[in-house]
């Protein structure tokens, strides 16, 4: 602590202004995240319906600057370097939300404004391309003066081109001011300004806040995503894949039970469904309808059996040339015809 600082600690200050310290830093302890907003150029009846909106998530506390300060410091824990901050008007802000949904909630909550000549600009001015709605007159000169590209056009004054009369850190003059009004432009937004925040040790300034929420959010999603995969992936068992892990590996065990066509109670359903697929796939390859039982005389190949390679395809044609040279025997011969007919019997019994 420097001399000065001590001496302002230990000199005497009025009753009043003590008991004003005592309610501020009473306020900085009561909530989880304190900051400094700027409340310059906010009409008063606006700051208190900002106060209004902000009630129940965030507190608004106006004071002194030395008084704020001397609270800071009297707080100590880290929160002295607000101090900085305090300067102009200001306003201790304090609430209980993270400092992320603190700035979004204070920009969120800022409206447009028209700027007075005097100002500083807070971003790059612009007079768009357009019709203006304005009369042919002097204001046409008047848009010249400040730097935007107009002329009379079809009965009207119009902004040939985006024009952008100021930029951002530059003063605003009269004759801008007075444009910018008769246009309608409102080139600047009114509300609390965060200059810093301290939550959990942390001293949090505007630039490290502004983020983007659904993009964050997005990135994070994605990273849980990849995350699980490689769990799942590597077989790492975590409370959150130790689920996707045990489904995968039933899926797997019944696909081994299958393929070995193991005749277990929980598998002998899809073994029954399987070969009745592969009976039917038979059948549909037999010409003679009186070796099949009834229910499968007529069935005609299933599209899978169909979609086979050309080997399989080569076998199928000489299993059938087989089937017509042993059927074309059969009907030359009688007693080859009844061995036939017992051999249909055989088949329908099998099936049956």
């Amino acid at each position: 602590m420097s001399e000065s600082e001590a001496v302002r600690k230990t000199e005497t200050i009025p009753q009043w202004k003590q008991a004003e310290v005592d309610e501020l830093v009473e306020f900085i302890e009561s909530y989880a995240s304190v900051g400094i907003v700027g409340v310059a150029g906010i009409p008063s009846r606006q700051l208190q319906n900002m106060r209004r909106d902000l009630h129940g998530s965030a507190e608004v506390r106006m004071s002194r600057n030395t008084l704020t300060r001397r609270a800071l410091e009297d707080v100590d824990d880290g929160l002295e370097q607000l101090t900085e901050f305090v300067s102009g008007q200001v306003a201790l802000i304090g609430t209980n939300d993270n400092p992320f949904g603190l700035y979004q909630q204070l920009e969120a909550s800022k409206t447009p404004a028209p700027i007075n000549a005097g100002e500083i600009a807070p971003n790059d001015i612009v007079i768009p391309e357009g019709d203006t709605g304005i009369d042919p007159g002097p204001f046409v000169g008047e848009l010249q003066q400040v730097g935007a590209e107009a002329r009379i056009m079809d009965g009207s004054i119009r902004v040939t081109a985006d024009s952008t009369v100021l930029e951002t850190g530059e003063e605003v003059s009269d004759e801008l001011a007075n444009v910018l009004g008769e246009l309608g432009i409102e080139p600047k937004e009114v509300g609390l300004d965060l200059r810093s925040v301290y939550s959990e040790g942390v001293l949090f300034e505007p630039d490290e806040l502004a983020i983007d929420v659904d993009e964050y959010r997005a990135d994070v999603e994605s990273a849980a995503a990849a995350a699980r995969n490689l769990s799942v992936n590597a077989a790492y068992p975590t409370a959150r894949t130790a689920g996707t892990l045990l489904a995968k590996a039933a899926g797997e065990a019944k696909s081994v039970g299958l393929f070995a066509a193991i005749e277990d109670p929980e598998l002998v359903p899809d073994l029954v469904a399987k070969a009745d697929g592969q009976v039917r796939a038979l059948a549909a390859l037999i010409d003679d309808d009186e070796a099949l039982p009834e229910e499968l005389r007529g069935v005609e190949a299933p599209a899978a059996a169909e979609e086979t390679d050309d080997e399989s395809s080569d076998e199928d044609e000489d299993t059938q040339t087989d089937t017509d040279e042993d059927t074309d025997a059969d009907d030359a011969d009688d007693d080859d015809e009844d061995d036939g007919g017992d051999g249909a019997e055989g088949l329908g019994a099998m099936f049956g």
